[in-house]
This record gives C-alpha cells, structure tokens and sequence, in this order.
C-alpha cells in the first residue's frame, strides 16, 4: 500500500449567492409590442477558499432582454458551490474547478434564472446547455495563442 492520501471530491454545498431582477421600465413595458431581444453572459469564478481543499465555483448569468431597444427585464444571478478537492494531481486539478464543478452548479443557475423570469410576469428563459469542457479548451488555446505572439515580439 502506498502511504499516499486517496484523491477526493465531494459536493458541500450549492447555493445561490446573489441574485437581482431589474424591471426598470415596468409597467410601461408590458404594453411594447415587438420580438425581444435576449442577450445572455456567462461567466465563472473559482476561488481557494482554504489551504484545506474547499474552491468555490461560481458560474454568473447576465440576461437582459429588450423590445424595441428599451429593457424589458434585466436578471442578474450567481450560483455557486462549495467542493472538497484533495490529493489531486496539480494537471488534473484546474480542469476539475473549470470543467467538472460548473457542470455540477450551472442546472441550478439554470432553474434559478427561469424562476426569476417567471416570477417578473413574463415568459421565463432557459438558458442552453453549455459546452464546459469546450470552454475549458478554447481558454487554453486563447492562452497559448497569446503566449506563441508573445514569444515571437
């Protein structure tokens, strides 16, 4: 037996940490007639929260739809999740944080956001399903990218 520590990741909690909805032109807003116009943005944020193992994931959603170039409603939301990620080799632990762990939290963003949207009186938006591991590559190509044109200034 090898005295090295079993790796380990374990789920302690997903939570939502900040949530706003915007109707910043109610009531007005419900009488524009016009397709809407719906721009999402995502984002993620991983974070060492202690020498112990524990990262805070948070993927971000921005939704702000318009008619006719006036907001119909603005949801801003951040779901986020608390892992234990332990005796994991250094290589295989940023694609744990940005590939694994959003997969883990981005359903309840998800939910969240359409919940919101409901809740303001308009038809909710769901969110597609995202790619993590596509995003994950694409980051390191754009990174290595970068460095290649660095290195040849």
């Amino acid at each position: 037996m090898s005295d090295q520590a079993q790796p380990s990741f374990n789920i302690q909690r997903i939570y939502l940490k900040d949530l706003s909805v915007e109707l910043p032109n109610a009531p007005q807003i419900f009488l524009e007639q016009g397709n809407p116009n719906v721009d999402v943005q995502l984002n993620l944020n991983a974070e060492n929260v202690n020498e112990n193992g524990i990262f805070e994931v948070t993927v971000s959603a921005t939704v702000t739809t318009k008619v006719n170039d006036k907001v119909l409603f603005l949801v801003e939301a951040k779901q986020a999740g608390l892992f234990e990620i332990r005796n994991v080799p250094e290589d295989q632990l940023q694609p744990i944080i940005a590939i694994a762990c959003p997969q883990i939290v981005y359903p309840y963003l998800r939910a969240t956001v359409a919940d919101a949207i409901n809740r303001t009186g308009f038809p909710p938006v769901h969110l597609t399903e995202v790619n993590f591991q596509a995003m994950y590559q694409a980051q390191l190509d754009q990174a290595a990218q970068a460095q290649g044109a660095a290195g040849h200034a």
